[in-house]
């Protein structure tokens, strides 16, 4: 396949079978990444203390063996080295217990980069749309809005908030109740929050491939947190197989630019690199 030219080169969330709602092989995300032209990514697998077992297994779906993760993505680091800058990071599950755990997990290895996301809302995952049962869509997602917050006062250890209204994508109706502006006291709230903290937020093409029209977090709230002064943002495809590697990317420089934005970020060893666009 011809390498497709996109002004963003770095796809920084990325899913393989170290998660468990992935079964794609490293290699396979890799080699698709390249395809699309990436010259960078960041493999940011799920780990999720204290989410619900699995009924089948009893187990905890979204946990893995770190050792043998930085053992393998290292050794590809190495292989691919050359031809795609490989780096290593984690997609924590926020909860509002979670703080010190996940401290303790950050510090133990050579992390690049660390997003923390709320899959979570008070205990339920808006992707079983168990919470939505009874509920307005708006109900469910200012509930999750204020649960952000609620992560942001404990919990320090990531880098970026990741797909700030990922909660959007399993609503009844989706965007039909939700816009900047119905929310803007609790995003302005979670924005101002991670300025405060000295972290980003990322634009996650999740969203397009979704259905959603938009990515997450909608182009608005984007915008808004660059007129609040936020700077860091980092570009990921929250692809969790190889065809959704860079999905989308020849829209997000172009949505970047919109916001106010003429750099995206990388990461490398928890630090940000801006890059300019184009």
């Amino acid at each position: 396949m011809k390498a497709v030219k996109v002004p963003v080169r770095a796809d920084f969330h990325m899913h393989t079978e170290f998660s468990g709602d992935s079964d794609a092989p490293v290699r396979a995300m890799l080699d698709a990444a390249l395809e699309k032209g990436m010259e960078s990514v960041c493999i940011t697998d799920h780990f999720d203390e204290d989410y619900p077992e699995d009924r089948e297994t009893g187990r905890n779906p979204f946990l893995f063996d770190i050792d043998r993760y930085f053992q393998v993505l290292e050794g590809l680091r190495e292989e691919y080295a050359g031809r795609i800058d490989v780096r290593i990071g984690v997609e924590l599950g926020l909860q509002p217990h979670l703080g010190e755990r996940y401290h303790v997990l950050t510090g133990k290895k050579p992390f690049d980069f660390v997003i923390g996301s709320l899959h979570l809302i008070h205990g339920m995952d808006p992707y079983d749309r168990i919470i939505f049962q009874g509920r307005s869509d708006a109900e469910v997602y200012r509930e999750a809005f204020q649960a952000t917050l609620e992560n942001l006062e404990k919990i320090k250890d990531f880098d970026v908030l990741g797909h700030i209204d990922y909660v959007v994508r399993y609503g009844t109706h989706q965007a039909q109740e939700y816009s900047y502006r119905a929310f803007s006291d609790e995003i302005d709230g979670i924005l101002k929050k991670v300025i405060d903290m000295g972290k980003g937020i990322e634009l996650n093409t999740g969203g397009l491939k979704y259905g959603l029209g938009f990515c997450n977090p909608h182009p608005d709230v984007i915008r808004r947190y660059r007129e609040l002064g936020g700077e860091i943002i980092t570009v990921g495809s929250d692809a969790h197989c190889p065809e959704h590697a860079a999905y989308d990317f020849e829209k997000a420089g172009a949505i970047l630019e919109a916001c106010g934005f003429r750099y995206y970020t990388e990461y490398r060893g928890r630090r940000p690199i801006f890059k300019q666009l184009g």
